[in-house]
């Protein structure tokens, strides 16, 4: 299929969600022209996968690295595009020194609140009015809905993630401000999460979605299941934003769903078994795997603000890397040559019956 003259999402989806991509730092600096002209034309929103996390463009107390997040934002600016930033707090890509004392000293609650002041009013504060919203907080939940005990968790306490809304309201007032984590799905994790919101929402803090990153498998979680997270935050008055959607159809180990990237596993052949294509069965399973998914979507689609898939093609796809390094994934709509997949097909098929219903 020419991608010139291929269905575009953005379009068949404009009267619900924004349809969004996200970046890597190759396709941010240019490199990768396939991307960026599927980029063009299909989405009206854009992710950085790295480009803005702490380690990037913070790595060292006094420096900070802005050169290719400038780029990035530019690109939005000519594209025309929903910018999000992506995450000023998390646990994972943050370099060590936020979280050591001064002078060998252990770190104290007041010196890690203000690196986090700092940090966040700078970056938000560079790109006000040019990134529209803000991952503020990512993955302070662990799946069973207990606080996971990272260094700001374990230091601040859970007022870390009011303080980080705060400094960003502050940084900037018009931003969409965000809550992002990955198996939202999981009733546990799902309560805790909207007891947050709510919590954080009653004292007058703004939070303008829940995040699901959508990491998902072939048969789970089950389409019901992912309907039941997105109607619990709708009947809290809150919007449901997909921000990073794949769809893995390698196998992995049971224990091992979601997105923890501290979780790695062996390569083994077995864990790579479609390293010459997808054979056409589980080709057909991915495209109706979408097309579930995307029906789910489409029904709450005034609950929906945004769809963004994590990624482009299958080429950069980081599920070639995680959890089993060196592995060739087929986790997308589009595949490393940058053609469209019987997913994508099965995506405009969804939006156009919806279209086409009474």
């Amino acid at each position: 299929m020419n991608l010139t003259v291929s269905p575009v999402l953005k379009d068949l989806f404009g009267d619900s969600f924004l349809i969004g991509g996200a970046l890597n730092n190759a396709q941010i600096a240019g490199q990768d022209p396939t991307a960026l002209e599927i980029l063009t034309r299909q989405f009206n929103a854009i992710s950085p996968e790295n480009a803005l996390k702490w380690d990037a463009i913070h790595p060292e107390p006094a420096r900070f690295d802005f050169a290719l997040a400038d780029r990035y934002v530019a690109l939005g600016q000519a594209l025309g595009a929903f910018v999000v930033g992506h995450v000023l707090v998390w646990h994972q890509q943050t370099p060590g020194w936020v979280f050591e004392g001064e002078a060998g000293a252990a770190l104290n609650r007041d010196t890690l609140l203000a690196r986090m002041r700092s940090h966040i009013q700078t970056v938000v504060g560079r790109y006000r009015g040019k990134i529209h919203g803000w991952d503020v907080v990512n993955e302070a939940l662990e799946d069973d809905g207990t606080w996971r005990q990272s260094p700001w968790y374990v230091t601040l306490g859970e007022e870390y993630v009011a303080h980080a809304f705060e400094f960003a309201r502050e940084a900037d007032p018009d931003a969409q401000l965000y809550y992002n984590d990955y198996n939202l799905w999981k009733p546990a994790k799902r309560d805790a999460a909207a007891r947050l919101v709510t919590s954080l929402r009653s004292r007058g803090i703004r939070v303008g979605a829940v995040g699901e990153q959508g990491h998902w498998l072939l048969d789970d979680p089950p389409a019901d299941v992912i309907e039941a997270m997105i109607v619990t935050f709708e009947k809290l008055g809150l919007k449901t934003v997909i921000t990073e959607l794949d769809v893995d159809p390698l196998p992995r180990p049971e224990w091992l769903d979601g997105a923890d990237v501290s979780k790695h596993v062996e390569f083994k052949t077995a864990l790579d078994p479609y390293a010459k294509g997808l054979p056409d069965a589980v080709q057909r399973q991915l495209a109706k795997r979408y097309a579930d998914v995307f029906r789910v979507f489409v029904k709450h689609r005034r609950a929906l603000g945004r769809v963004t898939f994590w990624g482009v093609t299958d080429a950069d796809t980081w599920l070639n890397d995680w959890p089993v390094h060196g592995r060739t994934n087929h986790a997308l709509l589009w595949d490393r040559e940058g053609q469209p997949k019987p997913s994508f097909d099965a995506v405009v098929e969804t939006a156009r019956r919806a279209s086409a219903a009474p």
